[in-house]
């Protein structure tokens, strides 16, 4: 979807019968002649008992653009939810999605690769345990330069009752140039005994190990960057949508790839400014 005016707020609802698998691609630009956007989208996802419906989303503003995306899913009972999330920073830009595992054994993923290169960007992740045997994992990789301010939030609140609920948070940041400001905040409400919960945050530079062995095998430091970032962003992606098969379909590769090729084009002109 391009955007179509310089101040937009479009809606998408999507109603997945019981028993019904999904898989949708969601991609969002830059419109050609708008000049600079504000947008506040909402998408609503309904899940049936024993739906799936695997999400691939791509949100890669202008530099001045101000995002705010806001996705709320509500799964029913065996219901299960798999967002991949890829995200380049702007003027402002906030991801966020929101999940409510209301039936029983509904289990929901979330992974992201997010991108700031002297511009802002910020993730939010709330996931509510309601129904017994719950699952949820929340991963996320960002990638910031220059002066960018990046943000990823996760809370995870398990209800009274969610008996055998699973939690699990894992987020990461990578400073790649510059002095930017990184922050990681996972959070857990626990108001039951019987339940599973790990969360953390880790930030550090790029391998450096990986680093010398690409450069070993003929591969310029531009090209042994980009290979590193993308082979460590396929993986937190692929751990959420977790079937290769879809992902070669939906060309998550390439829309990777562009996205990285994109930061690292930004990074060499901050540099170079």
């Amino acid at each position: 979807r391009h955007a179509q005016a310089a101040l937009e707020a479009p809606m998408l609802v999507v109603d997945v019968l019981p028993g019904t698998h999904c898989i949708l691609l969601e991609t969002h630009e830059h419109g050609v002649d708008t000049g600079a956007v504000v947008q506040n989208l909402e998408v609503h996802i309904n899940l049936g008992a024993g739906a799936t419906l695997q999400h691939l989303r791509v949100a890669t503003p202008a530099p001045d653009d101000r995002v705010v995306h806001r996705v709320h899913t509500r799964l029913d009972r065996g219901a299960r939810y798999d967002q991949a999330l890829i995200a380049c920073g702007s003027g402002y830009h906030l991801q966020r999605t929101e999940l409510d595992l209301h039936g029983a054994q509904a289990c929901a993923r979330s992974g992201a690769a997010l991108f700031a290169a002297g511009s802002a960007m910020e993730q939010q992740v709330e996931v509510l345990h309601v129904g017994a045997h719950t699952t949820s994992v929340v991963e996320s990789l960002a990638l910031v330069s220059g002066k960018a301010r990046g943000v990823v939030n996760a809370y995870s609140r398990i209800a009274a009752g969610a008996d055998e609920a699973s939690v699990r948070q894992r987020l990461s940041g990578i400073p790649t140039e510059g002095q930017p400001r990184l922050v990681l905040r996972p959070h857990l409400e626990i108001n039951h005994d019987k339940v599973e919960a790990v969360h953390g945050a880790t930030w550090g530079a790029l391998p450096e190990e990986a680093l010398f062995y690409a450069r070993q095998r003929g591969l310029d430091e531009s090209s042994a960057r980009a290979l590193i970032i993308e082979g460590l962003l396929t993986a937190v992606l692929e751990r959420s949508l977790d079937d290769p098969q879809v992902m070669q379909t939906l060309g998550l590769s390439t829309l990777l790839a562009s996205a990285v090729a994109r930061y690292l084009a930004a990074n060499k002109e901050l540099s170079n400014g």
